[in-house]
């Protein structure tokens, strides 16, 4: 590598800790907009606990000593679900407000332009994951895979915002609307809801089984989901962090081609 591109990387690298340090700091100051996403999976995962008390008991159904225990990788996805659009808002808000075309000015490369929201939605996802997982160990939750299946469950959480988030900067390049990107959220809570996040998909019928088994999102969930509930597996893990890296791969491509062709055509 020559010193040129040496200085490019680190002028990137520089540029993009600025860009994640702006976006942690707006968040830390919307506190508001974060609370709902720790706050609504937990009460959530309180009222399914106590009204699926016998649904547990149903053949078929993951051993489990508590739906709590099963019930923990749906409340972390859903929870860094709410902020997961963030970094598509926050470059469409930038785009309304005119910062975009004030950094397009300034010396800051291209890439950094969406990495910097990115990895700011990533830190703040890993934050709720852990606050998740410690309150759920609180109430008596129990994971046989040991601290490391919990790493691989917010790393999982962490790269399913990435795929969801490069999503989101798309619709922010091509539309420049925080509506059009907040438009996507329910399309987000919903595949959860449309997945085996809160029901085994071997007890589903008909066309939600079969939705929710070609839904990513159970991909995701089932083998972390394994990785709580039976132990560690290399497998599981695999699995686990494969889908959400291809998808986030494929969203954050997508993001980089469309912000070229915006840059190139202006």
């Amino acid at each position: 590598m020559n010193a040129g591109a040496a200085t490019g990387l680190r002028l990137a690298g520089v540029q993009t800790l600025a860009l994640t340090r702006r976006s942690v700091i707006t968040e830390w100051r919307q506190l508001g907009n974060v609370i709902p996403g720790i706050v609504f999976p937990l009460l959530l995962a309180a009222v399914y606990t106590h009204q699926f008390t016998r649904a547990i008991l149903l053949p078929g159904f993951p051993v489990v000593d508590s739906f709590l225990d099963f019930v923990l990788p749906a409340s972390l996805v859903q929870s860094v679900s709410f902020g997961a659009t963030e970094a598509g808002t926050e470059l469409a808000r930038d785009i309304e407000n005119g910062f975009f075309d004030r950094l397009r000015a300034s010396p800051c490369t291209r890439l950094p332009l969406l990495l910097g929201r990115l990895c700011g939605a990533v830190v703040v996802a890993a934050a709720k994951g852990i606050l998740i997982i410690a309150i759920f160990l609180m109430f008596g939750t129990e994971i046989a895979g040991g601290p490391a299946a919990a790493v691989v469950l917010v790393t999982a959480a962490v790269l399913l915002v990435i795929a969801i988030g490069g999503l989101g900067q798309v619709l922010a390049i091509l539309t420049g609307s925080q509506e059009a990107v907040n438009a996507t959220f329910p399309l987000v809570f919903t595949s959860i809801f449309m997945s085996s996040a809160f029901f085994p998909t071997n007890l589903m019928s008909g066309w939600f089984r079969e939705v929710a088994e070609a839904n990513p999102v159970t991909w995701i969930i089932d083998p972390v989901r394994r990785l709580i509930l039976e132990g560690w597996s290399w497998s599981d893990v695999g699995q686990a962090l494969a889908v959400p890296l291809v998808i986030s791969a494929v969203t954050v491509t997508m993001a980089v081609v469309a912000l070229n062709r915006k840059l190139s055509s202006s």
